[in-house]
C-alpha cells in the first residue's frame, strides 16, 4: 500500500533554467545509476523476502519509497530547467549563440514528446530498462549490489554537482549526495547484522568447493610472476574461513575441441578424406594437388 503527499521531499529551485543540464539530469532519473533503478531494485528485493525478515523488508521498502521521492525531485528539476529557458533567437549575437547552444544541447524528445518535461529515459534518451535492477532473492548478495548502486549513484550526483553553477541545483544535489552517503552506510550495516554473509550464498557447503582454488589469487600473465605480496594474495580472507594464496599460473588442461554437432544442424561443411584423417594444413583446409582448370581460373577451395 502506498500513500502520497502533494509536496516534494526536498525543495527544488532553479535560478537559471538550462535545457542542457536538464538533459544531463535525465541520467539520474532513468539511467543505469539513476533513481528509477534503486527504487525498483529495493522494492523487488523486499517483495522476495520470506517470513522472518520483516526488519529487512521494512528497511528496503522505506528506502524504495524515499527513492520515488527523489525521482519526483529530479523530474521537477528537469521541468524547471526546460520551461522558462530562452527559446527564441535574440537580435544580439551573443545571446543568440547562447540560446542556440542551449536548444541544441537538450534532448529533442523532452520538447517534442514530453512538452518540456522529464521522461523515464537516460541522458542519451534511452528508455529505462528493468535490466538495470538486481534482485536475486539472496539478501546478502542484494545488499552488496545495493552498496554498489548507491556508490555509482553518488558518483553521478557529485559529477552533476560539479557541472552546474546554479545554486538551487547544487542545493538539491547536495541533499541527494547526503542521502546516498546514508544509504551506503545502512546497507553495509545491514550486511554486518547478518550471520556469515560471505561467501554468497552462505548456505552452500564450502566443503563441496574445490579446496585448492577457493582462496587462491590466480595470475593470468603469460610469464610466471612471483607472489607480489598483496593483501589478496596472502593472509586471512575477510570471511575468516580461509587463507589467501597465490597461483602463478592457471591450471590449464584439455584442448578446446567442440563435440560433433547433430547432422540436423546442417551447418558443418564436409571435409576431404585426407583432412578427416588428420592430413590438414594449419588453416584447417587440406592441401590439394588438383590441377587448375584449363582456362586459368582458380578453383574455390570452399566450394
Amino acid at each position: 500500500m502506498f500513500f502520497q503527499e502533494p509536496e516534494l521531499q526536498y525543495e527544488v529551485t532553479v535560478e537559471e533554467p538550462d535545457p542542457h543540464f536538464a538533459k544531463l539530469l535525465q541520467q539520474a532519473i532513468g539511467g543505469q545509476e539513476g533513481e528509477m533503478r534503486v527504487a525498483m531494485q529495493y522494492m523487488f528485493q523486499a517483495w522476495a523476502l520470506p517470513e522472518g525478515y520483516e526488519e529487512y523488508r521494512n528497511l528496503l521498502m522505506e528506502t524504495a519509497a524515499e527513492e520515488l521521492g527523489h525521482i519526483e525531485m529530479l523530474a521537477t528539476a528537469v521541468t524547471k530547467n526546460l520551461r522558462g529557458s530562452a527559446k527564441q533567437m535574440s537580435d544580439e549575437a551573443e545571446e543568440t549563440a547562447a540560446t542556440a547552444a542551449a536548444m541544441t544541447g537538450q534532448n529533442p524528445r523532452q520538447f517534442l514528446s514530453a512538452g518540456e518535461s522529464a521522461m523515464p529515459v537516460d541522458s542519451n534518451g534511452v528508455p529505462f530498462t528493468g535490466n538495470y535492477i538486481v534482485a536475486s532473492g539472496n539478501l546478502a548478495g542484494d545488499l552488496y549490489a545495493n552498496v554498489m548502486s548507491e556508490a555509482t549513484g553518488r558518483t553521478l550526483a557529485t559529477r552533476l554537482y560539479e557541472y552546474t553553477d546554479d545554486p538551487g541545483m547544487k542545493d538539491m544535489l547536495a541533499y541527494l549526495i547526503a542521502r546516498d552517503t546514508m544509504h551506503q552506510n545502512q546497507w553495509l550495516e545491514a550486511l554486518e547484522s547478518l550471520d556469515d554473509p560471505v561467501p554468497v550464498p552462505a548456505s552452500f557447503p564450502q566443503e563441496q568447493e574445490n579446496q585448492e582454488y577457493n582462496y587462491a589469487f590466480m595470475s593470468t600473465r603469460r610469464e610466471q610472476q612471483p607472489d607480489p605480496g598483496y593483501p589478496w594474495t596472502q593472509g586471512e580472507a575477510p570471511d575468516g574461513k580461509g587463507q589467501f594464496s597465490y597461483l602463478p599460473e592457471q591450471p590449464g588442461d584439455g584442448e578446446v575441441i567442440a563435440p560433433q554437432p547433430s547432422p540436423m544442424t546442417n551447418d558443418t561443411p564436409s571435409r576431404p578424406d585426407d583432412a578427416a584423417a588428420g592430413d590438414s594444413n594449419a588453416t584447417g583446409i587440406s592441401e590439394t594437388t588438383d590441377s587448375k582448370p584449363s582456362d586459368g581460373n582458380a578453383t574455390d577451395s570452399n566450394q
